[in-house]
């Protein structure tokens, strides 16, 4: 598994109940954008429209050496590939209180397809993200103590 972008606040900003792979519709020079590693999903979400799944706000830009440099919108929103048993299942989930889809890896399978891996996540107050710094804290300075003692 070959990793071009790893949006690092979803496991802060949200708690991450189930994850789920899906293919990602790419034009020719997007890919060759994201096999560049230039890919961000930086506030990207997925959203349902029409029965198919959507990421948009993932950030893909315009490949540099592209034969056709008009009518780019790095943020377009692009088709997210999923058997239909799981897209209706999401749906289920999505429409609970609270429940989102958010995007947490990017990355290429062993066979050069780009896939996108997607969160069932609920969004942490701030009292939650407070409780988890400080219990990383609490871990870090256990572990430092016992790496001391020995």
């Amino acid at each position: 598994m070959n990793i071009v972008a790893k949006n690092k606040k979803a496991h802060f900003d949200y708690e991450i109940f189930s994850t789920i792979e899906a293919g990602i519709v790419l034009t020719g020079d997007e890919v060759k954008t994201v096999r560049a590693k230039r890919a961000s999903l930086v506030g990207a979400f997925a959203v349902m429209k029409d029965n198919e799944l959507f990421l948009i706000n993932c950030n893909i830009p315009l490949y540099s050496h592209a034969y056709v440099k008009e009518d780019n919108n790095a943020f377009n929103s692009r088709k997210l590939l999923l058997h239909r048993k799981e897209i209706n299942r999401l749906m289920g989930e999505v429409s609970k209180k609270g429940i989102t889809l958010v995007p947490t890896i990017i990355y290429f399978n062993k066979r050069g397809r780009a896939k996108v891996e997607i969160g069932l996540a609920r969004h942490r107050k701030a009292q939650g993200k407070k409780e988890m710094i400080k219990e990383r804290d609490i871990a870090r300075d256990t572990q430092r103590e016992i790496k001391d003692l020995r």
